[in-house]
């Protein structure tokens, strides 16, 4: 099998799994009918059966209903996330680059200095500050992850802009907006898609991260890492109240860079990052 084949069997295994949690996740409430939000103390840690296919937590809720709701909060909010900062850092970047000058200087100080920290711990650090709150998760995110986004796009406007396309259009009189929304928005597109389907995975696991520490969702929100920690002082006893969110979490996030992966070779923008 050719390096390409294989490539794109990869490719394949990641949007195949990816479709089977969507699936499993928009159908799911309609297979198990059991609120993943009820306490039920004379149905705590049940093994699986028909009505619990997964079994209960520890205050008898049904993990499998708590799982599909999971899905919808974590891969939710990691889309409204990608969306957002690429809405954010992709006009940054496109501005930045193609005008240059003190607005360049500025704004790639302001990215140098936010970038200087690790990701993960200005997001608890901000995160913290703000308070535990789903909203102020996803703040704390957006407020990284911007940098990346941003930082590509520059650097690709900036070896684009003096091609010949970009010179023959402002010959012709094209206004600025004119030339990055028609001429150079094109061009960066495909190296911002490869690096939003590679952030998803990363994203769900920071998300999940910031709930497992408790500076995401809060209970009783069944978001993936929230349901880890409270899984967490039973570890011992019901190893699968961790497990099951913890399988769910390691295959989103494998799916999302099989699909990332596939995408940078079919688009040949390796060189991009």
């Amino acid at each position: 099998m050719s390096i390409r084949r294989k490539q794109d069997s990869m490719m394949m295994y990641g949007l195949c799994l990816m479709g089977l949690i969507v699936l499993v996740t928009l159908i799911g409430p309609y297979l198990v009918q059991n609120d993943p939000h009820i306490a039920r103390m004379d149905e705590r840690l049940l093994p699986p059966s028909w009505n619990y296919p997964l079994g209960t937590d520890h205050l008898g809720r049904c993990l499998f209903s708590r799982l599909v709701e999971g899905a919808q909060i974590t891969l939710g909010i990691s889309m409204l996330v990608i969306v957002t900062v690429a809405v954010i850092g992709v006009p940054l970047g496109l501005i930045s680059g193609y005008v240059g000058g003190r607005l360049d200087a500025v704004m790639m100080r302001l990215v140098d200095g936010v970038g200087a920290l690790p990701e993960f711990i200005l997001a608890i650090a901000i995160a913290g500050f703000l308070g535990p709150t789903l909203l102020n998760m996803m703040l704390s995110i957006l407020l990284v992850k911007w940098i990346g986004y941003a930082r590509v796009v520059r650097s690709i406007v900036l070896s684009e802009k003096e091609k010949e396309y970009v010179l023959a259009a402002r010959v012709a009189g094209s206004s600025t907006w004119t030339i990055l929304w028609r001429h150079l928005l094109p061009q960066i597109m495909s190296p911002v898609i490869v690096l939003a389907a590679l952030d998803v995975g990363k994203i769900i696991l920071t998300i999940s991260s910031l709930s497992y520490l408790g500076l995401g969702a809060q209970p009783p929100a069944p978001e993936w890492g929230a349901m880890l920690n409270d899984g967490r002082p039973y570890f011992q006893t019901v190893p699968t109240l961790m497990l099951y969110p913890g399988i769910a979490i390691m295959v989103v996030v494998i799916s999302c860079n099989l699909i990332g992966e596939g995408l940078r070779d079919r688009l040949d923008v390796r060189n991009r990052f």
